[in-house]
């Protein structure tokens, strides 16, 4: 088969055969990088959905909130005249969002957005006997708000069911105030209003503060307990991509003139967390790859001082530069190419041993690593170009080898 191969080849496949402990040496070493590479980036890839599915779960992508309470200071008197005047900040109502059906229905039709509610929150009171906790009272409409937020993944007992009549809290407040579903509990708004509600199911989010402060209402009935009839204190949504949040917040607080929080902006250490994650990710592929890179380039030099003389004869005989170069070349990215398969079944092996090993405490498994065909393509595309970038300066110096000084030795 090798008679219908270009002479570059040839060449270059018997020049690695007649040095197969150098070319097993680089070999070992690039399939140990790829697999490096592999592993690593499926495992940065598995940790940050992990703690995306965590952190965005159970909050929405972006809330809209009505604007805060601001005093303006009053002028007046003759004119030229300006009183110093102390601006004390005014104690904040809860407000409904102006027009939010409307705000809404603009909300929808953007194509970045997945799906929105509307959600009437504010402070109130539990009581169970003599037991009292404070809460975060969230009246929601169940039919759009657990596309937002899908509480039903968290309910651990009872049955989701959201009348005018029910309420769904989590585990934590059901263990200190000493209720399980089915028995009633009073909310007391801050304004005097209160009712008395039939606990239907129980959450666990995964969160203590959550699972122990909010509870869930029907929309109609936070509306009447705060005092909101036909109003809602935020809109909250989920975008199509989550790392799109920041971008599509602002300009959704440009089209509608409302605040606009995105998960990006109220969980700043967490990004930043997940970019130092990445930060350290790609310094530790470029390492990898210049080291690949080194082997390759220093067993190719030696080659082309060992093969110096072999050089010589085949210029002689009528091999141009541009062939003598080509096939250092095609050395460099066959020792890429094997490599790089090789590197990715190491890689995939020590992905499956993870998820074999990798076990919690209860033994489940840690978290998914995530594996995309796109994976293995991309490590191989880059060792193969690594190897041919590595076998440049060798083939060049190979090429300008004078035939009759390589042929004396």
């Amino acid at each position: 088969m090798t008679r219908f191969l270009p002479f570059e080849v040839i060449a270059a496949l018997r020049f690695l055969r007649e040095g197969r402990m150098q070319t097993g040496f680089i070999l070992a070493g690039v399939t140990i990088g790829v697999g490096v590479i592999v592993f690593l980036s499926a495992l940065l890839a598995g940790v940050q959905s992990n703690f995306i599915r965590r952190v965005l779960s159970s909050q929405p992508h972006i809330v809209l909130l009505p604007p805060e309470e601001v005093a303006r200071p009053q002028r007046g008197g003759d004119a030229g005249v300006f009183e110093d005047a102390v601006v004390q900040r005014p104690a904040q109502r809860l407000r409904s969002i102006d027009q939010w059906q409307a705000i809404l229905g603009q909300l929808r039709a953007m194509p970045e957005v997945a799906t929105a509610a509307p959600v009437a929150a504010g402070a109130a009171l539990a009581v169970r006997g003599e037991v009292g906790r404070s809460v975060t009272l969230e009246g929601i409409d169940p039919a759009s708000w657990y596309e937002v937020v899908r509480l039903p993944d968290y309910v651990t007992a009872g049955t989701l069911r959201l009348t005018s009549t029910d309420v769904v809290i989590g585990i934590e407040l059901a263990r200190l105030v000493g209720v399980q579903p089915g028995d009633r509990i009073r909310l007391s708004a801050a304004n005097g209003r209160d009712a008395v509600l039939t606990v239907t199911a129980l959450f666990d989010v995964g969160n203590k503060a959550v699972n122990e402060r909010n509870v869930y209402v029907a929309l109609r009935t936070a509306q009447s307990l705060l005092n909101l009839e036909g109003g809602v204190t935020s809109l909250e949504l989920t975008v199509r991509d989550v790392w799109d949040a920041e971008a599509v917040a602002q300009r959704i607080h440009r089209l509608t003139g409302v605040r606009a929080d995105s998960w990006i902006a109220t969980n700043a250490q967490f990004v930043t967390a997940l970019n130092a994650q990445v930060t350290a990710n790609t310094v530790i592929r470029i390492f990898v790859g210049l080291s690949v890179a080194l082997g390759i380039a220093s067993v190719l030099v030696v080659s082309v001082v060992q093969r110096s003389r072999e050089i010589g004869i085949l210029r002689a005989m009528g091999a141009r530069r541009g062939q003598v170069l080509r096939v250092f070349l095609i050395q460099g990215g066959l020792l890429g190419l094997a490599g790089s398969v090789s590197g990715s079944a190491v890689g995939a092996g020590t992905i499956l041993a993870w998820h074999s090993l990798a076990r919690q405490a209860d033994g489940t498994e840690l978290f998914p690593l995530v594996v995309t065909g796109s994976l293995f393509a991309g490590a191989a595309l880059l060792a193969c170009l690594t190897g041919v970038l590595a076998a440049l300066a060798p083939a060049l110096s190979a090429a300008r080898l004078d035939p009759v000084v390589a042929i004396r030795g």
